[in-house]
């Protein structure tokens, strides 16, 4: 919960005060009985000791300091690919560019129809289903059903063409999947 205060009142008090807003009572531990813990995030001005403000209001910091974390040797920057992979496929993929070509022209794709696309070539053959297809596309909390990937499952047929929109497969009453060229 966060309570906002006044500017004139904020400009009034010289001095920070903290007031914490919760189930604790002042002064209390921050265990709680099932073994959890409870915290809270305190803005407070640059110049302000959080310790001895925390203390001169009766509350008891922990102060937990972090070990260092040894971090994973990186390797040499990968370079960025200037073409897209060649392949012997008619529809190609620069991720890096964001720009799909089918047949050496490039497609005029939304945000979301490239993101999809770039997401079914990337993973041919393998049956995805329309809610995997929402979390992963359109992230996490989307409000949204598998109409709206049936929606733009059609819009990317419509804009790969006769010849090409059978490379995006759909398996009945699951969702869909991408099969490349086999010639």
């Amino acid at each position: 919960m966060t309570t906002a205060v006044p500017a004139s009142a904020a400009r009034r008090s010289p001095a920070p005060r903290l007031q914490l807003v919760g189930e604790r009572p002042p002064g209390a531990f921050a265990d709680r009985a099932d073994g959890a813990r409870v915290g809270y995030l305190v803005f407070l001005p640059a110049h302000v000791d959080p310790v001895a403000l925390m203390e001169a209001h009766g509350i008891r910091p922990e102060i937990h300091p972090l070990e260092p974390v040894a971090l994973p040797a990186r390797g040499p920057e990968p370079v960025p690919r200037a073409e897209p992979e060649q392949s012997a496929d008619a529809i190609r993929v620069d991720r890096d560019r964001r720009v799909v070509e089918v047949d050496g022209r490039e497609l005029d794709l939304t945000y979301l129809e490239f993101d999809l696309l770039a997401h079914l070539v990337g993973n041919p053959y393998t049956v995805h289903t329309r809610d995997s297809l929402i979390s992963g596309i359109w992230g996490y909390g989307h409000i949204g059903d598998g109409r709206t990937v049936d929606v733009h499952v059609a819009r990317l047929r419509r804009k790969l063409g006769p010849a090409l929109r059978n490379r995006i497969s759909t398996v009945r009453r699951v969702g869909y999947k991408y099969v490349p060229d086999t010639r």
